[in-house]
């Protein structure tokens, strides 16, 4: 074992055999030798330079550079093999606000942990202990704690917290950033071309794709898909019926239950989506022929999962009320059955009155606000439906397609509540106008 100052011998003779014997000599005495003096290191270097070698030995030599100027490490370089010569670390180079500084990062549970490792590393290193028995404690190997040593004597805890992913520089000044986050906020472009085109045409400045997309991240700009938004949205209805829905469900007796009703109307035809695919390869749909569409009328309890949905020629008063009809049987033990449903002209219908009024019915109708599709979880049911069996899906006839999505409605719904009822909620949320930027 060399002592605490001697170099340290990294490679075997083979390695270095081209150099020839009077370089692995000149090497040996080097490795040996007490390097506690940075001279050391610059007379051998220049002893090694001035030798004399065969041309071809002198080609290998061209790219041995002078020693670093951190004197506690070197890299000499014949041709493509590289020999690492150490200096020990000495005890002690850190100062107590330094040390302390360090210790902080260490222990801070929200700091990033290969942070704090690097931190706990160099602590070690001023503390006495070699680069093996750090690596050996930090479960690493001895030259990747010589690494963050030298990262640390040159940029300091600034260099331990950056691991070269953070790009190069930008182009723009902070006045050219501050135009372009002015010119996106006012103008909302819808691509990056016109973004590109913008600095192209002001600052004579040219961006890649990505790296436009990568400059629009870096200034906190995201792609965004705005959402529909209801023109005559009322906050204080949405809040009034989330406390008259909230007190129902307080009262709610056993013999009771609340059910949420909906018409849906799926097409039958290609609807493609999103999807992951090996990038060369290109993804296609068939396409169908027809336009047929399906009429459902359908409610939901989403308790349970139970579904009633009925298929019919039109969505009207007369499909509502056998969908009635069919709620009504299927709770046929319920004292009271309370229907949530929206606004559709067809839902206050007076044959929908004078059905309801009759002797004997336990169906009690409660209207959503109107324009508040978010607080009809059916809703949310229908888009379930879509993600499993209309997108990127393709039916050869509309007798598939139909079968596909009642079995769908009516079986697995029920059948597979457990993985769906996360999805279909009555999680209600009072949506603001304000709380949109809306695209004109």
């Amino acid at each position: 074992m060399p002592s605490r100052m001697s170099g340290w011998l990294l490679l075997s003779k083979t390695a270095v055999s081209e150099l020839g014997e009077r370089l692995w000599e000149d090497y040996l005495a080097f490795a040996r030798r007490d390097l506690s003096e940075y001279e050391t290191g610059i007379r051998a270097v220049e002893r090694w330079r001035s030798v004399k070698l065969t041309e071809f030995e002198r080609r290998q030599l061209a790219a041995i550079p002078r020693l670093n100027e951190d004197p506690r490490s070197c890299w000499l370089t014949p041709g493509a093999r590289w020999i690492r010569v150490w200096l020990m670390i000495r005890p002690g180079f850190l100062s107590a606000a330094e040390r302390g500084a360090l210790i902080a990062v260490a222990r801070d549970g929200l700091v990033e942990h290969r942070v704090a490792r690097r931190a706990n590393a160099i602590v070690l290193l001023n503390d006495g202990w070699n680069c093996e028995e750090v690596g050996s404690a930090l479960l690493l190997d001895d030259d990747t704690v010589r690494e963050w040593f030298e990262v640390y004597q040159r940029q300091g805890m600034a260099g331990l917290r950056n691991f070269g992913h953070e790009g190069s520089s930008c182009q723009l000044t902070d006045e050219q950033q501050t135009a372009l986050k002015a010119f996106v906020t006012t103008r909302l472009p819808r691509s990056t071309n016109a973004i590109g085109t913008w600095l192209r045409k002001n600052y004579e400045l040219s961006y890649s794709h990505s790296g436009l997309i990568a400059l629009l991240h870096r200034l906190d700009f995201v792609y965004h898909k705005p959402q529909r938004v209801p023109r005559k949205l009322d906050e204080a209805q949405q809040q009034a019926f989330i406390a008259s829905y909230e007190k129902l469900l307080n009262r709610l007796e056993p013999d009771e239950s609340v059910v949420f009703v909906d018409a849906v109307h799926p097409t039958h035809q290609a609807r493609p989506t999103g999807c992951w695919a090996p990038k060369d390869v290109a993804i296609g749909i068939e396409q169908t022929t027809g336009r047929q569409r399906l009429n459902i009328h359908g409610a939901i309890n989403l308790e349970t999962g139970q579904t009633q949905m009925l298929e019919a020629p039109k969505i009207d008063a007369m499909s509502l009320i056998a969908l009635l009809v069919a709620i009504e049987a299927t709770y046929s033990g319920k004292k009271w059955i309370y229907v949530f449903l929206d606004n559709a002209t067809y839902h206050h219908a007076i044959l929908v009155r004078e059905w309801l009024g009759q002797p004997g019915r336990r169906i009690r109708l409660h209207f959503i606000p109107s324009y508040c599709p978010h607080l009809d979880p059916i809703e949310r049911c229908w888009g379930v439906m879509h993600e499993h069996v209309t997108n990127n899906r393709s039916y050869e006839t509309f007798a598939q397609f139909r079968s596909a999505i009642l079995r769908f409605l009516r079986r697995t719904v029920p059948k597979k509540w457990d993985r769906f009822r996360d999805r279909i909620t009555d999680n209600f949320r009072i949506i603001s106008p304000d709380d949109f930027r809306v695209v004109a």
